[in-house]
């Protein structure tokens, strides 16, 4: 699998991530097959946070490296924090405690990147700033982002902390495109006019922000996958179709899909299933030209304008 370059860090990981948010169901033995099918189809970056399975999913994750024989300076580890029951936090003191929680269960003494999960409104830059450079100056973390935070929320955050926000995780998938679709109706006033993101797509690019897309087969939060909703029946076929000619799985053909994009994602594969992990590790070997690749776009119910 192709390496690429995170951010501006020093690091180059697997096109390609593996989302460990449902290990915490999987026993040791499991946990080893999944992790030992990805780290065989070259994905290297896994990616965790403190919520997942109350914790579990990293202390699965955990044993399940080792009983796998994987180094851990043979990955990069990535978590999230400031998801609480009922609320966001990203004080100082929530962000360093939980960061003290995720290395314990992850069984390392430090993490490649942290992220604060979810936008939190009350957030004082300051602190983070401190609790950053805390974590950065310990050892602790080597690199730094964010998840699900649009442009003015990161151009806010990034005014006041001192290293560089290498990553952004936001919802992207052909049955999910807000990143691009307002892009293509500049100065319109039809619907997918609506700037959603304020370009953040283009603001990634000049920041040297790596896009992780999550639930790329997912339509809208809590809405399922694309292939059981009837509003994306052509899209799927169409998918299905260019797999089919391309030799490759369906699964396959939505990261090739993703990956055409020259913006760089890196998309997160949350399967905890060895051999669609595969199948979806084939993806970043497919070709798509201009045509196939806006013929799958339209075949999702956009238009051009």
């Amino acid at each position: 699998m192709k390496k690429i370059k995170i951010g501006s860090s020093s690091l180059e990981a697997s096109q390609l991530a593996h989302g460990c948010m449902r290990m915490a169901s999987l026993s040791t033995k499991e946990a080893a097959s999944v992790i030992q099918a990805a780290y065989e189809a070259g994905i290297n970056f896994f990616d965790h946070a403190d919520i997942y399975g109350g914790g579990q999913s990293e202390e699965v994750f955990a044993t399940g490296l080792k009983a796998a024989g994987i180094k851990r300076e043979d990955i990069i580890l990535q978590s999230k924090v400031g998801i609480r029951k009922g609320y966001f936090d990203f004080s100082k003191e929530h962000i360093l405690e939980s960061v003290e929680g995720i290395l314990k269960r992850l069984d390392t003494d430090y993490l490649d990147f942290l992220l604060l999960h979810r936008p939190d409104t009350l957030m004082e830059p300051l602190e983070v700033a401190e609790a950053f450079n805390h974590l950065y100056e310990s050892g602790k973390v080597r690199y730094f982002g964010v998840s699900n935070q649009n442009r003015a929320q990161i151009e806010l955050l990034q005014h006041y902390v001192d290293q560089a926000l290498d990553v952004n995780q936001l919802q992207f998938g052909p049955a999910h495109t807000p990143l691009i679709d307002e892009g293509f109706n500049v100065n319109m006033l039809n619907e997918p006019s609506v700037n959603h993101t304020g370009g953040l797509l283009e603001f990634s690019r000049l920041q040297q922000m790596t896009i992780q897309p999550w639930s790329p087969f997912q339509v809208d939060l809590g809405q399922g996958l694309f292939m059981n909703h009837p509003k994306y029946q052509k899209l799927t076929t169409t998918l299905g179709m260019y797999a089919e000619q391309k030799g490759v799985s369906f699964e396959a053909m939505v990261m090739a899909w993703i990956l055409r994009h020259p913006a760089n994602m890196q998309p997160i594969v949350g399967s905890m299933n060895p051999d669609r992990i595969t199948k979806m590790a084939a993806g970043t070997e497919v070709a798509l030209s201009r045509p196939e690749w806006y013929d799958i776009y339209l075949s999702a119910g956009n238009e051009l304008p």
